[in-house]
């Protein structure tokens, strides 16, 4: 069970994976979808489920009036085409200038998240496109910083290709250095690995000085399906699940150590 963040430094298929490692967890999960620009789950990839009354745009209200606790899973919706309720979704803002209204309530959903991790959930939060403040720290007026700083992992997604490299360099040194002074540690930063390109992960985990923790298979038709929607995957178009369920092994170990590190009273007894 873990809370792990995933961002970009450029547009590189971040809610494309967050949705493939929410879909294909051993555990019920649920995926937040916390970008500040706008969500765009419910219109694509659920073909417009759900009504406008639901969502993280609403909780800042209920934040206020001291009723976030209660509401949250209430703006819950299921990604599971046959609801079973293992698979969910809290959508994400309908416009971009909502986001200042949550600068205040990000720091109280990463408490609810932390909840839902001790619960048995795993966490996936979209957090889009880093947002930055300088040249050291994460914005806290209009990007999710808080959710970031208490997740147990933060995965930047970068594609395999030169020139998703060179974009992703200015975020990782701004999550690692916010992460160090503000957040779990510098160590909490990992790299997700789209195999688009020809680039090898030894070779983007050294130009970004900044460990690999997991690959996800390049799959266009199931990122189309993910993007745009439609009722089923076809059998030949499962790669990225199949290998986002090997990431959920790597992303476990990844979590354990550090929280053993960060806990040692919770150490693992040795015979």
């Amino acid at each position: 069970m873990a809370v792990v963040a995933l961002v970009s430094g450029k547009s590189s298929g971040v809610t494309c994976s967050s949705l493939a490692l929410a879909l294909s967890s051993p555990r019920p999960s649920l995926l937040v979808e916390a970008d500040p620009a706008g969500g765009t789950i419910r219109a694509g990839y659920l073909g417009g489920e759900g009504t406008a009354q639901m969502g993280l745009h609403r909780l800042a209200s209920a934040d206020r009036q001291g009723t976030l606790a209660r509401e949250f899973r209430h703006h819950w919706v299921s990604l599971d085409k046959e609801h079973s309720g293992n698979r969910m979704l809290l959508p994400g803002l309908t416009a971009p200038t909502q986001a200042a209204s949550m600068s205040r309530t990000w720091a109280s959903v990463a408490e609810l998240l932390a909840v839902l991790d001790s619960q048995g959930f795993d966490v996936l939060i979209d957090a889009g496109r880093v947002v930055c403040e300088s040249e050291t720290q994460l914005s806290s007026r209009s990007y999710p910083a808080a959710l970031l700083r208490a997740a147990d992992a933060v995965l930047l997604v970068v594609r395999s290709t030169q020139a998703s490299v060179v974009t992703a360099a200015p975020a990782a040194r701004v999550l690692k250095e916010d992460l160090a002074r503000r957040g779990t540690g510098a160590d909490a930063l990992g790299l997700l690995v789209i195999e688009e390109g020809s680039a090898s992960t030894s070779n983007v985990q050294q130009w970004l000085q900044t460990p690999v923790v997991c690959a996800l298979a390049w799959d266009p038709d199931t990122a189309d399906v993910f993007t745009h929607g439609q009722t089923r995957l076809r059998r030949t178009t499962r790669g990225l699940l199949r290998s986002a369920r090997s990431a959920h092994d790597r992303l476990q170990e990844l979590v354990t150590r550090r929280r053993v590190q960060l806990y040692p009273a919770h150490r693992p007894a040795t015979a």
